[in-house]
């Protein structure tokens, strides 16, 4: 599950590419942080973080972007998700964790409480809520990918102010090796059911690589069932999970990393060096841009 790190695209050209969806509601001003995190309860190690939020005065409500195992926390997709939660009415960000490797529930847990701990003044959540133009009062919705999408889960364990969790590549177990049924099956995380919404690639190797485990991931996280041939299912918040079909994406192949250009070979498609358009632009349900509001519908303006 290890993402070769590549160079980000120009912050022209992916706001250029919102505004071409629709998503370029606001001008965004970009910023940096840092942060005290890693993999034990000392949370000591410091981490960068990457934001985006609106030009304009005002207070707005926090969206925090959690990559993937080995992901740059400056991807071309982290980017784009914090640029479209920014257009939004955002304060967003995507943090640089200890992603070196994947984990257990009590590894990956402890990695997040050190990103979302409200009670910890160098935790990432308390550095962005103390920026200026930050509200969490107003609400803070979570994003991620693969091992981003359980620590985007599992937030609400840690701070209250979540409000909606969005986790893409997401399951309870990863290949043979991780069962993490005991904090990820619905039940098992403090975020309601109806407030998880998942998006799966039915080409999705780490959580099993059909259509059928693609499902049934979704399923579990959320709590939620429809019929075996469902290929989305979703309460009336839209809350609920998402099957990414192969002819969804550009380059016919949704595997772990549908977001990304490369075809049927993972290591080009999870590099980050392409963002597959029909996702940042397009206007499915699994895409950028109906994630980012359906998150912002759990947020005060």
């Amino acid at each position: 599950m290890n993402f070769p790190r590549k160079m980000a695209l120009k912050a022209g050209l992916t706001l250029a590419l919102l505004a071409a969806s629709g998503l370029a509601a606001a001008a965004t001003t970009a910023f940096t942080a840092t942060y005290k995190g890693g993999s034990t309860s000392a949370c000591n190690s410091s981490y960068n973080m990457s934001g985006q939020e609106p030009s304009t005065s005002g207070k707005y409500p926090v969206m925090v972007y959690i990559g993937g195992t080995g992901e740059s926390y400056t991807s071309n997709w982290a980017n784009a998700a914090v640029a479209a939660a920014a257009a939004k009415g955002f304060v967003a960000a995507s943090v640089q964790y200890d992603n070196a490797s994947f984990g257990t529930c009590a590894t990956i847990g402890q990695r997040g409480k050190c990103i979302f701990d409200p009670n910890n003044v160098n935790s990432a959540i308390a550095k962005l809520c103390s920026r200026a133009k930050a509200d969490c009062s107003k609400g803070v919705v979570t994003m991620g990918l693969s091992q981003g999408s359980v620590i985007s889960v599992l937030s609400r364990d840690n701070d209250p102010r979540i409000q909606a969790s969005l986790g893409q590549g997401a399951g309870t177990t990863y290949t043979a090796a991780y069962n993490l049924n005991s904090c990820m099956a619905a039940g098992g995380h403090a975020q309601a059911n109806d407030r998880v919404r998942i998006v799966n690639g039915i080409r999705d190797m780490f959580v099993g690589g059909t259509a059928t485990t693609a499902r049934v991931s979704g399923e579990t996280v959320t709590g939620l069932k429809c019929s075996s041939t469902s290929q989305s299912c979703y309460r009336a918040n839209g809350s609920g999970w998402h099957v990414v079909q192969n002819l969804d994406v550009l380059d016919g192949y949704a595997d772990h990393c549908f977001m990304g250009y490369g075809g049927n070979d993972y290591l080009a498609q999870c590099s980050g060096a392409l963002v597959d358009a029909n996702y940042q632009n397009g206007s499915g349900a699994w895409a950028l841009p109906a994630s980012i509001t359906w998150l912002k519908s759990f947020v005060t303006p």
